[in-house]
């Protein structure tokens, strides 16, 4: 059974456009438990909505999992992970944290119930969702 999940990146400091330019990249600096055992959870080949936190808060493109989760090299001595994300499409339409907000299927979806962490797990409905309201095909 496919996973999906949600990362969150703070466009000013690694944007999706940057993503896109680079193709893939090393997904570090996860230091909270539940973002990171999440970072572990997550399978090469799994889908990645991308979403822009802090400024534009909205989901702009999807990613994969290029590289399942190995210790950060940065947190010498601390039991860190990171994966390796690559760049699959943008949304044709950015989906606003706005939109989810008011939108009756996405009441639970962890982006709301979870808002501070930086990795959550999405579920299949509201991936397709997501998608169907960024009038984007898989």
């Amino acid at each position: 059974m496919a996973s999906f999940w949600l990362v969150k990146s703070e466009p000013d400091k690694y944007s999706w456009d940057q993503l896109v330019k680079d193709r893939r990249t090393v997904w570090d600096g996860i230091r909270s438990f539940e973002a990171r055992n999440n970072l572990r959870a997550m399978k090469k080949g799994e889908l990645v909505l991308y979403y822009h936190s802090n400024v534009g808060k909205a989901v702009v493109g999807i990613a994969r999992v290029a590289r399942e989760a190995r210790p950060d090299p940065a947190a010498e001595g601390e039991d860190w992970s990171v994966i390796d994300v690559e760049a699959v499409k943008p949304l044709t339409v950015p989906v606003t944290l706005e939109q989810i907000k008011a939108d009756p299927a996405l009441a639970d979806f962890a982006l709301i119930k979870r808002g501070r962490l930086s990795v959550v797990p999405v579920t299949e409905p509201q991936f397709k969702h997501i998608l169907r309201l960024g009038k984007t095909k898989p």
